[in-house]
């Protein structure tokens, strides 16, 4: 990285999409500044620089505002180039991996969310859906190491983020994923284990939970 670049991300240390930036910087070893956004009173800096959606993560790259956790990743590997790449270089693998993290993002996070700011059929029909989603991801998974095989990549970093939130989908879902989805509680362990990147990133699953609670406190529920 060159001397004159500042690199900035604004966050939210429970945000899953936020987590993506984290952890992809992390790979790249970028030092950059964390600022942590409180969404109940957005920042000046986040709605300046975020004026459509006003959402995190962004990430500012000399004073240039990138937004959305997939176009974030794909901007830092394109920048950082050369160093621990995150795509692969056959077209046909780097299309399927984005394929992947275009589905995570339509369908993981949406069906996920109502298992614990619902109820009743909304809140069975996402337990269900969830779990569905999850086994169409340990199918792509199959019996690598890795998305990408024996190498730690997009698709690995734009999922793994979302097994700290893992815990609340089970409490409130009554679930169990080690049960459920085998392989890919296996491959998420992996990942912690493997990559520094992600065990220094993921926050602790109490704390997520503890998190989730109060957003459903919120909502109004009472656990």
């Amino acid at each position: 990285m060159a001397e004159k670049d500042e690199v900035i991300l604004l966050d939210l240390w429970a945000s899953m999409f936020g987590m993506r930036a984290r952890v992809a910087l992390a790979e790249k070893g970028i030092p950059y500044e964390y600022k942590e956004e409180d969404l109940k009173n957005k920042s000046q800096l986040l709605l300046e620089m975020n004026p459509i959606h006003k959402k995190i993560p962004v990430l500012i790259h000399n004073g240039k505002p990138i937004c959305e956790s997939s176009i974030i990743v794909q901007y830092i590997d394109d920048v950082w180039n050369d160093r621990a790449p995150l795509f692969p270089v056959d077209a046909y693998a780097k299309a399927r991996a984005r394929f992947w993290v275009d589905f995570i993002d339509k369908k993981l996070y949406q069906t996920a969310r109502p298992l614990f700011t619902t109820k009743g059929e909304e809140h069975e029909a996402a337990r269900i859906e969830l779990v569905d989603i999850l086994k169409l991801l340990e199918g792509e998974l199959g019996d690598k190491s890795y998305f990408g095989g024996e190498s730690f990549g997009y698709l690995d970093i734009s999922l793994i983020t979302f097994y700290s939130w893992f815990k609340v989908y089970e409490t409130y879902g009554k679930l169990d994923f080690e049960n459920e989805v085998p392989k890919l509680i296996a491959w998420a362990k992996r990942c912690i284990e493997n990559k520094e990147s992600v065990s220094n990133t993921l926050p602790d699953s109490a704390k997520v939970v503890a998190f989730a609670q109060g957003w459903r406190k919120n909502l109004g529920f009472e656990d």
